[in-house]
């Protein structure tokens, strides 16, 4: 088991076992030591349609129960809806989701009662099960009953979506939903309806679909095409396994970037200080009166950014990162209405405020990407690629100027590096390669941005064939 950018994670069958009640207890006990808890204290739980989370989660139901916690079950409903409802009852939560990793891996998204956990939380928990481990742990499953809180996790949720519009915001936009596997697939539908968008829901699937919004599969874009194709679509709209990372497409069913989503919502915000990763498309910091704070890949890294930018003052703070979701630090006044702070990924906002646009402006979507002119950037990642693999290339490419130039010979010579997460290179034709291992699964991004289509589909499978060209002979 390791923590990732977003939660703990690994394989699904060790999860379904001693592991997942093993992390759960070393999570409860953190609240309870830390004061952040007390025994009878109400804890919450929701889960993604992997075919795994429900036993990860009765175990997780059982562990904390064992340690006097009232559980509440939410069902399977999306992580930002659980966040929220955590925060209204200041109460601590647990979210049983792979995201878009494979059905294969699963992990546990974890919350205090005042948000998600941060990277000392993190070492806490994983130091308390090592404790727990060592002490020889066991655990048998009891079938410990929680009281069911789905629905007015749910409605709390729908609610806040319900008020960032005005009515009938979207009338007149024809707007697909891809549902595939994601629980965000009912309240999409739910919510474009309320503001007059004509839906049509399709590719509803029974099985678990891997959706990573970062890095959209060709099979996924294929999906997509034929469907914009052949509904006559405006646009497509879905979300990854647990609803906090957003998919849009424009009218020809071609994604838009996920940071350029997060990009329309600051602006729908009115955000003054906006805090993205350094994954996230260089031409941000000219694409709105914002100030620009840059960080380490992964929603711990950027919800620090955040609290030091109201630590020091600042208002009107809006997050978001290169996959799209999208997180507030402050609240915000839209129609007279108070938009509470929400200090975890979200796929709604950035999804609504896309569309919105597109309605507001009666332009096609792709017309409205076009209008940022941002650099033409893309992503990919090749999938079962050792770790170990992974930390001898970068350890490669960090030893020396030489070595990283050698490297990159065949791609172009480099002009600049930036080595905040992974390694980020700007060559001589101002183009960006950025190399960096997956922080929660065994595999190896590669990020590029270039000044065409073109140039930066040429950029991004040159990269990815110097890693498996590197990988084959080291």
């Amino acid at each position: 088991m390791k923590f990732g950018t977003s939660g703990l994670r690994g394989l699904s069958e060790d999860l379904k076992g001693r592991a997942s009640a093993l992390y759960a207890t070393a999570f409860g006990r953190h609240l309870l030591d830390g004061g952040l808890a007390r025994p009878g204290d109400a804890i919450f739980i929701a889960r993604d349609f992997r075919d795994s989370s429900p036993e990860i989660s009765a175990n997780c139901v059982d562990a904390l129960t064992a340690l006097g916690f009232k559980v509440g079950d939410c069902g399977t409903l999306p992580t930002p809806a659980l966040a929220l409802y955590g925060l209204q009852q200041n109460a601590a939560s647990l979210m049983v989701t792979g995201s878009h990793i494979p059905a294969d891996r699963n992990g546990i998204k974890f919350y205090r009662p005042d948000g998600e956990i941060d990277k000392d939380d993190e070492a806490a928990i994983t130091a308390a099960a090592a404790v727990l481990d060592e002490g020889g742990f066991s655990y048998a499953p009891s079938q410990a009953a929680a009281v069911n809180r789905a629905s007015e996790c749910l409605s709390l949720f729908a609610r806040r979506n319900a008020a960032l519009l005005g009515p009938d915001a979207l009338r007149g936009l024809k707007v697909g939903i891809y549902q595939h596997s994601t629980v965000a697939r009912d309240l999409l539908v739910e919510i474009l309806q309320g503001f007059g968008a004509t839906v049509v829901p399709f590719g509803r699937s029974q099985s678990f679909i891997p959706v990573d919004t970062e890095a959209v599969s060709q099979d996924t874009i294929a999906i997509l095409k034929a469907a914009a194709r052949d509904h006559g679509l405006d646009a497509i709209v879905s979300a990854d396994g647990d609803g906090d990372r957003p998919l849009v497409s424009d009218e020809t069913g071609q994604p838009l970037r996920g940071d350029l989503l997060g990009l329309i919502a600051a602006n729908f915000l009115g955000a003054s200080v906006v805090v993205t990763p350094v994954t996230s498309n260089s031409g941000i910091e000219a694409s709105g009166s914002f100030k620009t704070v840059r960080t380490r890949v992964g929603s711990p890294f950027v919800i620090a950014g955040m609290q030091d930018a109201i630590a020091a003052g600042d208002g009107g703070v809006v997050g978001f990162e290169a996959n799209g979701g999208t997180l507030t630090a402050s609240e915000f006044s839209l129609g007279g209405a108070c938009l509470q702070a929400l200090p975890t990924r979200d796929c709604f906002l950035p999804i609504l405020a896309t569309l919105l646009v597109a309605a507001s402006k009666k332009k096609p979507l792709s017309a409205i990407a076009a209008d940022y002119r941002l650099p033409f950037a893309t992503a990919d990642r090749l999938e079962n690629f050792p770790v170990e693999t992974s930390a001898r290339l970068m350890a490669y490419l960090r030893a020396s100027p030489e070595n990283l130039s050698s490297f990159l010979q065949p791609i172009g010579e480099v002009a600049g590096i930036s080595d905040i997460d992974g390694l980020r290179v700007t060559l001589k034709d101002k183009s960006i390669v950025h190399f960096r291992p997956s922080g929660n699964a065994p595999e190896m991004r590669c990020y590029v941005e270039a000044a065409s289509e073109t140039a930066a589909s040429a950029l991004l499978d040159a990269g990815l064939g110097r890693i498996r060209q590197w990988a084959n002979t080291n």
